[in-house]
């Protein structure tokens, strides 16, 4: 069972395999190219908590702006933090700045889990997938794609997180030697186009005749998964400061603290929401101001709504900051929160 599990699945894979632009041809051996290892990990940990169709045109930007990681260790972490803005979950482009740095000072990546798993930022997921992927090392590669077809394959029923022992287990069982990094994508193909969430396509599935859990009746049941927590409401309020009319017109950005949510990236100041519920960061910003309305922001752990309120201002405010050019303030790196809130002002005139 085991032999045929993997033979149909890299059978199916060769005819179903999805064209991205960070991946080899199924069958093809590992690229004899030098960046190669760094285009596998870039789309890794941009794909991590995010969809393709989001990742794709913030991978083709950042091959462009930097086709190799060397060239991404001479960026600027500002550079950077700008081109990943609207990706979302920042705290991996500031390890992807560290980890560009540790890779380069090394001269290029290691080929093995263990050393990978080393360097800044890389988890057993990222580091596997690199090693399958970049380097075609037996690596077992579980993430929530090759969760959900392993607990279905073999009907593991027990919830989630406790399961994932055995899902790996399971994972580890059916993974080839060979073509281990077709066969890592192959799962991750079949759990977002096939053995989906929600309906799964059940007839098309190459595994159907060996799955456990179609034999169940209720597939989708499979993972169990733990009853979510409600996320709370938490409200804050952002400053538009603006100075100067029409094309002069400029507004005060500030750049957040390094650590810490949206860290190191350019915005808005506002009133300490993330740091604190109090909005003790208000009284510094003290002045005549105009309530415009409000945006909604929905992070991992809660809800935001965010007041914009305007204050026009002919000196910079406290703190330390820039006047950036209104009417080229997509070209800041704004995070969606902020960049939500800038478009509320901009209507606003």
């Amino acid at each position: 069972m085991t032999a045929s599990i993997s033979d149909n699945l890299l059978h199916w894979y060769d005819s179903h395999a999805r064209a991205l632009p960070w991946r080899n041809p199924p069958g093809a051996a590992v690229p004899d190219d030098p960046d190669w290892p760094y285009r596998v990990w870039l789309s890794e940990v941009m794909l991590q908590q995010t969809t393709v169709a989001a990742v794709k045109p913030y991978f083709e930007k950042f091959t462009k702006l930097w086709p190799s990681v060397c060239d991404l260790a001479r960026a600027s972490e500002s550079e950077i933090m700008a081109a990943w803005a609207g990706l979302g979950y920042y705290s991996r482009a500031r390890n992807l700045v560290k980890c560009a740095a540790a890779v380069a000072t090394r001269g290029g990546f290691p080929e093995t889990e263990a050393e990978l798993r080393a360097l800044p930022g890389l988890g057993a997921y990222t580091a596997a997938a690199i090693a399958a992927i970049a380097f075609g090392k037996r690596a077992v590669v579980v993430d929530a794609n090759v969760e959900r077809v392993a607990a279905r394959l073999f009907a593991i029923a027990e919830p989630l997180p406790a399961a994932r022992k055995a899902i790996r287990a399971r994972a580890d069982e059916i993974t080839p030697t060979r073509r281990a990094g077709d066969f890592a994508q192959a799962m991750m193909d079949l759990g977002s186009q096939i053995c989906t969430s929600k309906a799964p396509r059940c007839l098309l599935c190459p595994l159907a005749p060996q799955c456990a859990g179609r034999l169940t009746g209720e597939p989708e049941r499979l993972p169990v998964k733990p009853t979510k927590k409600p996320k709370p409401e938490r409200r804050g309020t952002a400053f538009w400061i603006e100075r100067g009319a029409g094309r002069a017109r400029e507004v005060w950005l500030v750049t957040r603290p390094g650590t810490g949510m949206l860290g190191g990236m350019r915005a808005l100041p506002d009133d300490g929401w993330s740091a604190r519920a109090d909005g003790s960061g208000a009284a510094a910003l003290a002045g005549k101001t105009e309530e415009l309305g409000a945006v909604r922001h929905t992070f991992t752990h809660a809800h935001l709504t965010l007041r914009v309120c305007r204050m026009v201002s002919s000196s910079a405010p406290p703190g330390e900051g820039d006047w950036w050019p209104a009417e080229k303030l997509d070209e800041a790196g704004l995070p969606t929160l902020f960049a939500k809130a800038a478009r509320l002002a901009l209507a606003a005139g």
